[in-house]
C-alpha cells in the first residue's frame, strides 16, 4: 500500500520482487509442472475445455500452486477470489460465498482459491460442502501437506487432487535462464556454483529466484565458485516437518533401507533427518524397533547394541552422540535378516484371541495344595532337565487345541543354529509320542 508521500509522486515505487516480475502470464509458462498443465494434462484439458472441477492442488512450497489457480481462472473465464486459511476465519468465508452467489446470479462463475487448506479446521472445511455441491464456487485448495491425514473425507470426496512436484534441475535451469534474460544480464557464477545454487534452492522456484535476485544485486566482478557462493549466500536448512508427513516418510526412508540391507542410503536418510532438526532420541528409538523386527534372532545382539546406541546418545548429546546411532545404522544394515520372530508372535496373537481362555494342560500346572494335587495338577510333568538329552517333547499347548506352529526360523545368521535345533527337538518329539 502507497503511503502519502508515495501517492504524491514524491519517493520513487520499489521495485516488485524478481520472482513477482517473473510470474508466468499464461499456464504454458510455468515450470515443471507439464504432467498437469500440458495440452494432454487434466488441468490443461480443463482450462481448455473453460469448465473446471473443484480440486486440491498438493505439493511443496515455490512450486507454483497460487500461480496456477489464477491463470486456470483466467484461462477458462472466472473470476478469481482469494483467501488464505492462515488469516481468514467463519465471517469471510461467508462473505466470500455471498460474493460468489450473487456474481452467479449475474452469470459469472468464481474461482475461490484457499492457500494453506488444510489450516481450516474439520467443521470450518465442511462450510464447504453445500456452496461447492450447488455450484456457487469452484473450489480451488493449495497445501503443503498430505490431504489424506488433514482434509475431510466429504470435502475430498468432491475435488480431484492433483500432485504438483519439486522443480527438477532442468526446470530450475529454465527459471534462471528467464530471470537472465529480463534481466539483461548473465549471472557471475561458474558452471559448479550454478549447480549448487540450483542445489540450494531444493527444488523451490520462488526460493531460487530470491537467491538470484541477491546476486544481481551483488554484481561479483568475478564468477563467483561454489565456495564463494556459499560465503555469500545463507545455507537452507532441507524441507521437513517433524510433526508431518515428511517425518512419517524419511523415518520409514530409514527404516526400509536398513531392511533392504543397503548401508549408505541408511545414513542419507538418518543424515536428512538430523540435518533437518528431528529429535535422535525418536531416530534412536526407531532403531531399536528395527533391530527387533527385521533382524531379530538372525543377530539377538542387534537388540543389545540397539539400546548400547540410545544410552550413549543420551549420555553425549548432540553431535557426539549422533555418531552411535550411525554406528548402530551401518550395524543393523548390514545384520543378517530375519522377521521370523515378528511374524511368529503376529500369528500366536492371532491364536490367542481365536482360543479364548483355554486353560494351560493340567500336567504343566503347579500344585501347592492337596486339592490341586487330588484334581491332577502337575502329574505327568517330565522336569526336562532330567530327561534324556535334557528334552521332554511334552506338550505345553492347552488341551484340544493341537500343536501348531508360530516361530518359522529363517535360517539366517544365528537364527541357523537355532533352525537346527528345533529340527532336531521336533524329530525326538515325534520318536517319543510314536513310543508311547
Amino acid at each position: 500500500m502507497a503511503d502519502l508521500f508515495e501517492a504524491a509522486g514524491l519517493t520513487p515505487p520499489h521495485p516488485a520482487p524478481l520472482a513477482e516480475r517473473l510470474r508466468p502470464r499464461t499456464l504454458n509458462e510455468v515450470a515443471g509442472q507439464d504432467h498437469l498443465l500440458s495440452p494432454e494434462g487434466p488441468i490443461g484439458r480443463m482450462a481448455a475445455a473453460r469448465r473446471l472441477s473443484s480440486m486440491v492442488l498438493w505439493g511443496p512450497p515455490g512450486v507454483g500452486k497460487t500461480t496456477i489457480a489464477r491463470l486456470l481462472a483466467q484461462a477458462a473465464g472466472y473470476e478469481f477470489q482469494q483467501i488464505s486459511a492462515v488469516f481468514s476465519g467463519v465471517a469471510d468465508l461467508k462473505k466470500a460465498f455471498e460474493q460468489a452467489r450473487v456474481r452467479r446470479q449475474a452469470g459469472q462463475a468464481t474461482l475461490l482459491f484457499v492457500d494453506e487448506i488444510h489450516r481450516f479446521n474439520r467443521a470450518q472445511q465442511d462450510g464447504f460442502l453445500p456452496w461447492v455441491e450447488e455450484g456457487v464456487v469452484t473450489l480451488v485448495g493449495a497445501t503443503t501437506e498430505n490431504p489424506s491425514f488433514e482434509l475431510n473425507g466429504a470435502l475430498l470426496s468432491r475435488c480431484q487432487v492433483f500432485v504438483l512436484r519439486r522443480l527438477d534441475a532442468e526446470a530450475q535451469g529454465a527459471l534462471l535462464a528467464r530471470a537472465e534474460a529480463l534481466e539483461g544480464r548473465t549471472l557471475s557464477l561458474t558452471d559448479e556454483a550454478r549447480s549448487a545454487l540450483i542445489a540450494l534452492a531444493d527444488g523451490d522456484g520462488r526460493y531460487l529466484l530470491t537467491l538470484a535476485e541477491t546476486l544481481f544485486g551483488l554484481a561479483s566482478a568475478v564468477p563467483l565458485d561454489p565456495k564463494g557462493l556459499g560465503q555469500l549466500l545463507q545455507k537452507r536448512s532441507p524441507a521437513y516437518d517433524k510433526d508431518r508427513e515428511g517425518h512419517y516418510n524419511l523415518i520409514s526412508a530409514l527404516h526400509k533401507s536398513i531392511r533392504g540391507s543397503d548401508p549408505d542410503a541408511a545414513l542419507y536418510w538418518l543424515a536428512r533427518m538430523l540435518e533437518g532438526g528431528e529429535e535422535p532420541l525418536f531416530i534412536a528409538r526407531r532403531l531399536v524397533r528395527a533391530a527387533m523386527e527385521d533382524i531379530g534372532s538372525a543377530d539377538p545382539m542387534s537388540l543389545v547394541l540397539a539400546n548400547a546406541a540410545r544410552e550413549a546418545y543420551e549420555h553425549l548429546g548432540s553431535p557426539e552422540g549422533e555418531l552411535a546411532l550411525a554406528q548402530l545404522t551401518v550395524h543393523l544394515a548390514c545384520a543378517p535378516k530375519s522377521n521370523a520372530v515378528y511374524m511368529a508372535f503376529s500369528r500366536a496373537r492371532k491364536a490367542a484371541r481365536e482360543t479364548g481362555s483355554l486353560p494351560p494342560p493340567a500336567h504343566i500346572l503347579n500344585a501347592p495344595t492337596r486339592l490341586m494335587k487330588s484334581l491332577g495338577y502337575g502329574e505327568g510333568y517330565v522336569y526336562d532337565p532330567d530327561a534324556e538329552g535334557g528334552f521332554s517333547g511334552q506338550d505345553y499347548f492347552p488341551e484340544g487345541m493341537g500343536r501348531r506352529a508360530f516361530y518359522e526360523p529363517r535360517g539366517e545368521g544365528s537364527e541357523a543354529r537355532v533352525r537346527e535345533r528345533l529340527d532336531r527337538w521336533s524329530q525326538m518329539r515325534g520318536n517319543r509320542k510314536a513310543v508311547r
